[in-house]
């Protein structure tokens, strides 16, 4: 008989209910906790609390200790806490926001970030990540873009596939973090870019696009899913059986711990499909959902449910012996304490390969948006003036990196003292971040709002002046402008994704008083750049870069490397475009293709359709030529098609290109997107190299899912795209034969 039987043939009805049951730490300890979600009382006694089965964001070696030791103490039958976290994208080293690491196009890259984070939480006592984030997103408006690494299924499955793997690194052996993919599905498609909004999705968009990335997490072997906060078909995902048992259980054959977000459960009841809790609590549980995160509901009303035989104790059992298992994998069974050590979190925090790592993989996300003459990289000697509200800002960590230190991040100021004498630069804020901040809410007693990001009206007239004066003196003028890190993550969400008006007419006005600008950005989703864009000569699209971004940034203005990142996802030109996505459906009067007048094609009136920066977009050092596109006229079931084409390095600069392969279906049972991304190559180039690039299309790239929600393959007539962008491409034509 296993460990896991034997227990639970001990269990009462209660022990069993409370393994389903998530707490937050100040349950366990006396002290402020890290907040996450709307807080509720739950009305649960001490005898609830020792039955339950895991700790929300809970993390440091000594506390995870100490809770798990008076736990065990009081715990019957000596069942571990887990202890789970939001370890997004890095514990304390904070690596670039998943955005970010998207435009890095290298899952490679990623997947060692993951292994580092994993590395320093396991350390600090944790045992699961709440991620990665594999929702889809094509609505900048929405603040969660900031999780998401964009807006293509192939991209984002082989990142979010890249991560399970790297947190999950040596799991069996006590080193790395059990992932929790999130959030099941559709979450990052809410009606108007809305922050936990309805999502309206079709059965062949949900297949083709968003689930994509879901599966490849429990492909990759993932151990949990996380429910998403919306509605999907009008039922919300946490009490949806459809998405939880039939895709997830019976067609991926998912066999891991499945958990709410934050509250979700009791958030039936707002949604309007539970009566009360304890209804909520049925839904729920009889939809396939094991841990209620956060909630009153499981707590206080399984239990009941089961003795009225509204659940059957066999389906408890079953959940039950899900996160006893999860346990198991662990070895929590064996040491309770798995990994957590002070001595470990001194050895292991900011190590200096992490922070190697962080400093190359910043420096790999960022990208080059314009570069007019070649101003960049800058020549030493160079006299620079750096100007804004993220010149010496260390708050470049990103919303969600909820254990990184911004004491510890390395501003771009404190780079660029390391590689210019103090007479070749000027540095000064210039100007506000913001002007208002109201929208903080209730986070603002929790933000500290200081002199850097809001300034007296006296002080205001001051830097700008100062500013001024110093943008006439330079060669050079650096300025490093953005949104608040509060405006983009969770509940962030935007109608106007402009950068504030009083930022926009201070970049005017030093571009017209300084002889070379160039602009920085700090941002956690895609801008509408269009009234800067022409008055600056070059753009440098930072993100949030983390803890080493000042370093990495310093390292690409001055030439160190390459800026080598790719857009995972499009810059509309103005807020009225979004969603904008390059993978949108074909239409009957496509702009520039249609057999109609203008007046009468898909368009507006007032703005082209086309972005201001196309997915897969990017400047480096280098340029290269694409030519000689060759492939066969056609192929059949069974064989694969070669593709290939002739790069070339026009420039001395040795650099990585990221070469993009994209199908169309001429003619399918239903419309099929314009272009989508199937394959991809990252190939290195030395100066003035020509490479030939080979490519296999494979009968699975053809797939796509029918009206009937059936996958696909369809004979006929395809276009293949090749090239270093979704615009920059070569064009070619084959037909696939079923037989």
């Amino acid at each position: 008989m296993s460990r896991i039987t034997t227990l639970l043939a001990q269990m009462t009805l209660e022990e069993k209910v409370g393994q389903l049951v998530q707490l937050s730490g100040e349950f366990f300890v006396d002290e402020p906790q890290l907040t996450v979600g709307p807080k509720a009382k739950l009305g649960i006694s001490q005898q609830q609390v020792q039955c339950a089965g895991s700790v929300l964001n809970v993390s440091g070696a000594k506390k995870t200790r100490h809770i798990q030791e008076q736990h065990l103490q009081n715990s019957r039958l000596k069942i571990p806490l887990l202890f789970m976290a939001d370890i997004v994208y890095g514990y304390r080293t904070v690596f670039p926001i998943p955005l970010a690491l998207g435009c890095s196009w290298s899952p490679a890259l990623i997947e060692r970030c993951c292994q580092v984070a994993a590395k320093e939480a396991v350390s600090a006592g944790s045992h699961v990540t709440f991620a990665p984030m594999a929702d889809l997103v094509r609505d900048a408006r929405w603040g969660r873009c900031l999780e998401s690494t964009g807006e293509d299924p192939l991209l984002n499955s082989q990142i979010v596939r890249a991560c399970v793997r790297g947190f999950q690194h040596n799991l069996e052996y006590g080193e790395g973090l059990a992932a929790c993919v999130k959030h099941f599905a559709g979450y990052g498609a809410p009606v108007a870019g809305r922050d936990y909004n309805t999502v309206e999705l079709s059965r062949q968009s949900l297949f083709d696009d968003y689930l994509p990335p879901y599966l490849a997490a429990v492909q990759a072997g993932c151990k949990l899913v996380m429910t998403a906060f919306n509605t999907l078909d009008g039922i919300p995902a946490t009490a949806n059986r459809w998405l939880l048992n039939t895709v997830l259980r019976d067609r991926w054959h998912f066999d891991g711990v499945t958990i709410a977000d934050y509250a979700a459960v009791k958030e039936l009841i707002p949604h309007g499909v539970a009566e009360d809790e304890r209804h909520a609590s049925q839904l729920a549980f009889n939809a396939g959902l094991d841990i209620d995160m956060k909630s009153p509901c499981y707590v206080n009303h399984l239990p009941a449910l089961v003795k009225a035989g509204v659940i059957s104790e066999d389906a408890l059992d079953q959940a039950v012996t899900r996160v006893l298992q999860l346990k198991e994998t662990l070895g929590l069974f064996d040491d309770p304490f798995r990994g957590a050590s002070e001595e470990k979190e001194r050895a292991w925090f900011y190590h200096p390969d992490h922070l190697a790592l962080a400093r190359e993989t910043a420096a790999r996300s960022l990208v080059l948006l314009k570069n007019d003459n070649a101003l960049l990289p800058l020549k030493p000697g160079t006299k620079v003036a750096l100007i804004g509200p993220y010149a010496d800002n260390p708050d470049i960590i990103g919303l969600w990196a909820v254990y990184g230190e911004t004491t510890h991040s390395v501003t771009l100021k404190q780079a660029l003292d390391e590689v210019l004498a103090p007479e070749d630069l000027l540095t000064t804020q210039g100007c506000d971040l913001l002007l208002n901040y109201d929208f903080l809410g209730e986070f603002g007693a929790t933000t500290q709002v200081d002199a850097q990001s809001c300034m007296s009206e006296e002080q205001r007239q001051t830097e700008q002046a100062r500013a001024l004066q110093y943008a006439r003196e330079a060669d050079v003028v650096l300025l490093a402008m953005g949104e608040h890190m509060m405006q983009s993550g969770e509940a962030a969400s935007r109608t106007d994704i402009h950068l504030p008006r009083h930022q926009v007419e201070f970049i005017q006005a030093i571009a017209r008083a300084a002889k070379k600008t160039v602009l920085i950005l700090f941002n956690g989703r895609p801008l509408v750049l269009s009234d800067v864009v022409e008055h600056v000569d070059a753009i440098v699209e930072a993100w949030f870069p983390g803890s080493e971004g000042g370093h990495a940034l310093a390292d690409v203005l001055y030439g160190k490397r390459n800026p080598v990142g790719r857009l995972s996802m499009s810059f509309p030109r103005a807020n009225g475009q979004v969603p904008i996505y390059y993978n949108a459906l074909s239409t009957g009067r496509p702009a520039g293709k249609s057999d109609h007048s203008p007046r009468f094609i898909s368009k507006y009136l007032d703005c082209p359709t086309t972005p201001l920066f196309p997915f897969g977009f990017g400047l480096s050092w280098h340029r290269v030529e694409i030519s000689e596109l060759t492939l066969a006229a056609q192929f059949t079931a069974g064989e694969t098609l070669t593709v290939g084409l002739t790069v070339r390095n026009l420039t001395q600069h040795t650099g990585i290109e990221t070469i993009q392969l994209y199908l169309h279906d001429c003619v399918a049972s239903v419309a099929r997107p314009v272009m989508m991304l199937k394959d991809f190559q990252q190939i290195a180039l030395k100066g003035y190299e020509t490479r030939r690039v080979i490519f296999e299309v494979k009968e699975e790239m053809l797939a796509f899912y029918n009206a009937e929600g059936e996958q696909v393959i369809e004979p006929g007539r395809f276009t293949v795209f090749v090239g270093t962008s979704s615009v920059d491409v070569l064009e070619g034509k084959f037909i696939y034969r079923a037989e």
